[in-house]
């Protein structure tokens, strides 16, 4: 069996300057895709994240007695990997990835206005993929799960997150990104659905453990905290020993400003400036240089292009 190209499959891993042409050629399909399929994948990849969301609140409810943090920690970031490796295997447009396209944007592939363009319609469709997860998942029940374990745990993740100061924010979303965005480069290398997954498990389980904050993470752990807040029983509060005023930092408009925007601009600052633009100025940038009076543009084609 050959290749395209009459050569020889390869079971090995891609190399950098590979992965870096390969991200290029991504980015560029990424920019190009028509903004109706890009919202409904952006929708999708909202609600895989939302999924690890709830995966991660549902495995560490009644630990707090039981387990160290950093167990806990350790033990909600590996199954939030669930929510990347729904996006990178099963295909999906996510935001914090999505800042790789960086790279494409800096080799003049892709405009500043189509950048700018999928990043927001992008953030738009992750959510709308998030507040959708939170209404069917507050809908089922199952914050009440535990005799109302999950849903103390989600109040304290949601409430936690809204006491961190501006600038501490913006750090922890950088941080994160960089984290997310090294797990997507990684997976640009990947030859199997087992390499992906492989690449994505130890990056993601990190941030998490960390306490680092991702922006579209977010959009599923707050808005089902407030929800819980506002509309959950008497019996609930019952079953936890706490009342819903104990959670008056709970507010949407302290997610807004105190979360959200803060740990976006950190997310875009992590992903599309520590990791995407460097790695674009090593591998990408000396490859376009002039030679003999013409560019080497030469791209490395991919199998099936990754989404992330």
């Amino acid at each position: 069996m050959t290749s395209s190209l009459g050569t020889p499959p390869s079971l090995d891993a891609l190399l950098p300057a590979e992965m870096a042409a390969k991200a290029e050629q991504i980015g560029v399909r990424k920019a190009a895709m028509n903004p109706v399929s890009t919202f409904v994948l952006a929708i999708l990849a909202g609600a895989f994240i939302a999924l690890g969301g709830v995966f991660a609140t549902t495995v560490t409810a009644g630990t707090v007695d039981v387990l160290p943090w950093g167990l806990m920690r350790l033990v909600a970031g590996s199954v939030f990997s669930l929510g990347l490796i729904l996006v990178v295997v099963g295909g999906a447009e996510l935001f914090t990835g999505n800042a790789l396209i960086i790279m494409a944007w800096d080799t003049g592939k892709v405009t500043t206005r189509t950048l700018l363009r999928n990043w927001l319609v992008v953030y738009a469709g992750n959510f709308a993929g998030s507040l959708g997860t939170v209404l069917l998942v507050f809908l089922s029940g199952q914050y009440r799960f535990g005799k109302g374990a999950v849903g103390a745990v989600a109040l304290a993740t949601g409430a936690g997150k809204l006491e961190y100061g501006f600038i501490q924010a913006v750090a922890l979303g950088i941080l994160c990104n960089a984290l997310v965005c090294l797990a997507v480069w990684l997976t640009l290398s990947a030859r199997s659905t087992t390499d992906k997954i492989m690449a994505v498990v130890f990056p993601i389980t990190a941030f998490v453990a960390a306490g680092f904050e991702h922006s579209i993470a977010n959009m599923y752990f707050v808005p089902i905290a407030l929800l819980i807040r506002d509309l959950a029983p008497p019996e609930f509060w019952v079953a936890i020993g706490r009342t819903a005023a104990d959670y008056g930092g709970l507010t949407w408009s302290n997610f807004i400003v105190r979360n959200l925007i803060p740990v976006t601009i950190g997310n875009i600052i992590g992903g599309a400036v520590l990791v995407g633009a460097v790695y674009g100025l090593v591998y990408l940038r000396p490859r376009r240089q002039v030679r003999g009076g013409h560019a080497d543009t030469r791209t490395i084609p991919a199998e099936r292009p990754p989404v992330a």
